[in-house]
């Protein structure tokens, strides 16, 4: 078996890798029957020259690989037929964006296996870089407040691309009072949580938050279960919850007077109602100056996320006497960090936790067999086809 380690061609460029020099080696080290090269490219956080120095071939030429591997979208001329590949698709949820790009692996006869849906048995994600987009998403929430109070001025995550020496910055902040609310659980808001307790900031309960909030900076965090309640009034239940949104409002206005930065890493789908309303930011108790919204959905949960940004030109303003996306820092502004790809801001940190659960997990299925199906039900397409568990996007393709 031969392996390639692909350029990320889509724009702007995306620095992460699959595997690191060093995991590539542990690679080669395990598997001596395996190939594994690596596709030149300009972008990529980790130089041609340490990759060379792994003892593994930097090339110019992928299409004798049998497995080519990526991360982020490949642009539909640029792939190469009758391989396999992975990387995030973002497909599965018939995203129209990406039409062409499932159309073109199925002409291509590509067998693709999406990361996203590679799960254990239970459900649980394997892969993902959830975590580094919380960790990059609070960083730049304090980056954002920096700039709107104008009382310190980080240098941005991707500059210092290091997750040590930005927590060293952060640690050394003074914040005064500031109340900050995050929202979510999962990995997004593993990674804020480290965040916010590596800055040694003081956590209270949703309750305390808003009645008996602690001296000096402080913060809470909002699950669904504090968020959204039954319309009926029902006990919570988190699978009536998740198959019944419409049938739940959204209580986050209980913390509109409280909040000075939101930072939003919640799931959220269309039919659930957003955490407030554009014409709420007129009202004079609507306190929230710095919103990081690491969910990013477009005018989603945060109906004031007027569009994705990018790491160069993260922030946008929301005039809230306008009510338009204006521009930032302004005193009438709500300011909106919505950054799409926040985990390319600390590539080495984020492609060595990826590569370390790729190498562990994922590697001795390729190699050795899949035989608890972990592949198989995240494989996409194949033999020119959708695969059974992907053929409800059929439709989607054909539109």
């Amino acid at each position: 078996m031969k392996i390639g380690l692909i350029r990320e061609w889509k724009k702007p460029a995306d620095k992460r890798v699959a595997l690191t020099p060093q995991q590539c080696a542990a690679l080669v080290k395990t598997y001596p029957n395996v190939e594994l090269v690596v596709e030149e490219s300009p972008d990529r956080t980790f130089t041609a020259q340490e990759y060379t120095d792994a003892g593994i071939a930097v090339v110019n030429d992928v299409t004798d690989c049998d497995v080519l591997v990526g991360i982020k979208e490949v642009p539909t001329d640029k792939l190469i037929a009758n391989k396999t590949y992975f990387f995030f698709s973002h497909t599965i949820k018939a995203q129209a964006y990406n039409r062409g790009l499932l159309q073109a692996v199925l002409e291509k006869n590509i067998s693709l296996i999406d990361y996203e849906p590679i799960t254990w048995e239970n459900g649980a994600r394997i892969l993902g870089f959830g975590k580094w987009a919380g960790i990059v998403g609070a960083y730049n929430a304090f980056l954002t407040w920096g700039k709107k109070t104008k009382k310190f001025d980080l240098p941005a995550a991707f500059e210092t691309n290091d997750f040590e020496k930005s927590m060293a910055q952060l640690a050394e902040l003074d914040l005064g009072r500031a109340r900050v609310v995050f929202t979510g659980n999962g990995r997004v808001c593993q990674g804020i949580r480290e965040v916010l307790e590596g800055m040694k900031l003081k956590e209270c309960s949703p309750q305390e938050f808003v009645s008996q909030p602690p001296r000096g900076a402080y913060f809470t965090q909002l699950t669904s279960w504090d968020l959204y309640h039954r319309k009926d009034g029902g006990a919570w239940d988190p699978e009536h919850f998740y198959t019944h949104h419409g049938e739940y409002c959204c209580e986050f206005d209980n913390f509109l007077p409280y909040t000075d930065i939101l930072i939003n890493g919640i799931y959220w789908e269309d039919d659930m109602p957003p955490l407030f309303h554009k014409e709420n930011t007129k009202a004079t108790n609507f306190e929230i100056q710095v919103i990081a919204d690491i969910t990013c959905d477009v005018e989603g949960s945060v109906p004031i996320t007027m569009e994705a940004t990018d790491i160069y030109n993260p922030t946008f303003g929301w005039s809230k006497s306008q009510q338009k996306q204006v521009e930032p820092y302004g005193e009438d502004t709500i300011d909106v960090m919505a950054v799409t790809n926040l985990p390319t801001e600390m590539p080495r940190n984020a492609s060595e936790e990826f590569g370390s659960l790729f190498l562990e997990h994922i590697l001795p299925l390729l190699v050795n067999g899949d035989k608890d199906d972990i592949l198989k039900r995240a494989q996409i397409t194949g033999d020119g086809k959708l695969t059974p568990a992907y053929a409800y996007l059929q439709d989607f393709v054909k539109k």
